[in-house]
């Protein structure tokens, strides 16, 4: 069976592939066998997973080798062999080797964190209440009567429905 796969540094026939799966995605990097030796991957003291991610060409200086975090000092260099940061600095001083790193591994670059499902059901309720309330005041000034005794029940019938007793 032919290979058809390409070396994603060079596009020579692809002999080495390395699959990575975090979070329930599929992260693979397909190499040629002189790709994963100048890398490293045979290799493990010396391999960078960092670095093949960052699909950075065979060149042994990286393009951002003059950039230095002014708190710590360390290079982009030192992020690919190391694999992380020296100090919180250097998120923004490597802002632009990240972000790309980020976009291909996440759904965004940007944590937008979780809201548990009690607190939306809460907020959902609040912002419910408050607009029927709304209404009922709107409702009571305008002489609306019988709109106003719907909203009187309807701001009744949700608070029940969720154990409310009163609106805070």
């Amino acid at each position: 069976m032919a290979n058809s796969l390409k070396c994603d540094l060079c596009g020579k026939p692809a002999t080495v592939h390395l699959t990575q799966i975090v979070n329930n995605k599929i992260h693979k990097v397909d190499l040629c066998e002189g790709c994963a030796q100048a890398k490293g991957v045979t290799d493990p003291s010396g391999f960078s997973l960092a670095d093949l991610l960052l699909k950075t060409s065979l060149n042994p200086e990286p393009q951002g080798e003059g950039v230095r975090c002014e708190q710590c000092g360390a290079t982009e260099a030192d992020f690919k062999k190391l694999g992380r940061f020296g100090c919180p600095a250097c998120y923004e001083t490597f802002k632009s080797v990240i972000e790309p790193l980020l976009g291909n591994m996440h759904k965004g670059t940007v944590h937008v964190g979780k809201v548990p499902h009690r607190a939306l059901e809460r907020k959902s309720l609040y912002d419910r209440l408050t607009h029927l309330q709304g209404e009922l005041d709107e409702a009571i000034k305008a002489e609306r009567y019988e709109d106003a005794a719907r909203f009187r029940d309807e701001i009744h019938q949700v608070r029940q429905s969720f154990g409310e007793k009163t609106l805070s």
